[in-house]
């Protein structure tokens, strides 16, 4: 009698031991299960499903093609240039951060997922090279040691730190369930965030400075006037609870830029700021995949007509055609830096070499919806068979030179989700303007804006 109760408690045991270890497994399976691409053009998709399909193939960018070891976002799908395939970057990487929390409210992958993915990453930045609090442009995505961006910046860059940030103090907002993974990922962070000496970079000026190398100190001397994509990171500066700039740092460093105001009316449709044409479109995607566009203003623009405006003169500009490229048009337009057939390049009106980049008129959802969609079933429907890929779509095209990218970048790819996902929900523009870094840097500099109207300018910190 005792030894058939022993045999059969040994076999409830390890039968229980068993099944642990199976669902142990397939947690295991499914945090790592990749998603399937749909390389198929799919005719009769409705608005809804075409944007849930875009969404979904490009996150698996950030997904699928993660590093393994870092989780971070690769600078991008080739190796082009001699970056090798080690190259993760900090900027892209807070665009992947936010892709992430799209791809778990969308369902793509489970809410569990994004939190391990995203804790890895966290993780890793904890430990990987960080100078004066700032991270590098590109890190080795499996030891975390700088990566030489150019010949002399090979330490901090504080601009791909605050895109990097705009993504992880998102994530903050969004990760706010009371266990160990959420816990730990709210808590580095913090840390993290708490650590960065903005108000160092200014060289004690009114004026931020972009780079710092422990090896070349300031050689570089490129300080961050406007207007570009770099807004967010005076934001983010003077919203830092330890080492913050104060407002004469924007007011005398970023509105004094050479091309700061404009004023000027391109198509009949006028550009507050900004060089003329406003520049390559990803001036209006960068600094506004988390901060709100929409009724924000200070003493010199309202950066939702900014911003759309910028994209209509774009636009526009691909209509009009002056240099006769062939495929460009109403329903093919969209000039922003990409690769193209002849490197890297930051195409805008002013830089036009034939090349549409599929980012620019995707990412600028929020602004212009229906030509996005417009060029957005062009690009699918019509062109799908070249410029569709397991990624998404590539990265840019010259019908002109019968050119198509091989290549996919994470600065681009991410932009696509995030800003498409802002059109429909507005999701991250919410997460990110209720964190007190944005809370703070937008009132410090004086901002207004409708996310702001619940704070008293009381409870900011001089």
């Amino acid at each position: 009698m005792k030894r058939h109760l022993l045999f059969t408690s040994t076999l409830l045991a390890v039968t229980l031991l068993a099944n642990i270890a199976c669902a142990q497994k397939k947690t295991e399976g499914n945090k790592n299960e990749s998603i399937k691409p749909e390389m198929k053009i799919q005719k009769n998709l409705t608005d809804d499903q075409l944007l849930d399909l875009v969404q979904k193939q490009t996150f698996r960018y950030f997904w699928d093609f993660g590093h393994p070891v870092s989780g971070m976002a690769r600078e991008r799908s080739n190796e082009s240039f001699n970056y090798g395939s080690e190259v993760v970057t900090t900027g892209g990487t807070g665009f992947g951060v936010m892709s992430i929390i799209v791809a778990a409210e969308r369902k793509f992958i489970t809410r569990e997922q994004a939190a391990a993915r995203t804790k890895k990453i966290v993780d890793f930045l904890y430990k990987a090279d960080m100078y004066h609090g700032a991270f590098p442009h590109w890190l080795d995505g499996a030891t975390g040691k700088t990566i030489r961006f150019s010949l002399k910046d090979d330490g901090a860059d504080i601009v791909e730190t605050a895109f990097l940030f705009q993504g992880l103090l998102t994530a903050r907002e969004y990760y706010t369930e009371k266990n160990p993974v959420e816990n730990s990922i709210r808590s580095k962070i913090s840390q993290l965030w708490e650590a960065i000496e903005w108000n160092w970079f200014t060289q004690n000026q009114n004026i931020l400075y972009w780079h710092w190398s422990p090896n070349n100190g300031w050689a570089m001397n490129h300080q961050i006037r406007g207007y570009n994509e770099c807004l967010i990171t005076y934001i983010l500066a003077a919203g830092a609870q330890r080492f913050p700039v104060n407002r004469p740092v924007y007011a005398d460093g970023w509105a004094e830029g050479r091309h700061f105001l404009n004023g000027k009316k391109y198509y009949d449709i006028n550009l507050p700021l900004g060089m003329d044409f406003g520049g390559p479109l990803f001036f209006s995607h960068y600094s506004f995949t988390g901060l709100d566009p929409r009724g924000l203003k200070d003493q010199y623009a309202d950066y939702w007509e900014q911003n759309k405006n910028h994209t209509l003169i774009n636009r526009a500009y691909c209509i009009d055609n002056p240099k006769k490229f062939k495929g460009y048009g109403a329903n093919s337009w969209g000039l922003t830096a990409s690769d193209s057939w002849s490197g890297y390049d930051a195409h805008s009106p002013t830089n036009d070499h034939g090349v549409i980049t599929p980012t620019a008129a995707l990412s600028s959802f929020p602004y212009t919806p229906e030509y996005s969609m417009q060029a957005l079933k062009h690009f699918y429907f019509d062109l799908g068979d070249k410029l569709w890929s397991e990624y998404g779509f590539i990265d840019a095209f010259s019908e002109e030179k019968n050119w198509y990218a091989k290549s996919h970048l994470a600065i681009d790819q991410g932009p696509i989700i995030v800003m498409i996902e802002n059109y429909r929900t507005g999701l991250l523009w919410n997460l990110f303007m209720k964190s007190l870094p944005a809370v703070n840097g937008l009132m410090r500099l004086g901002f207004t804006s409708p996310a702001l109207k619940k704070y008293e300018p009381a409870v900011i910190k001089p």
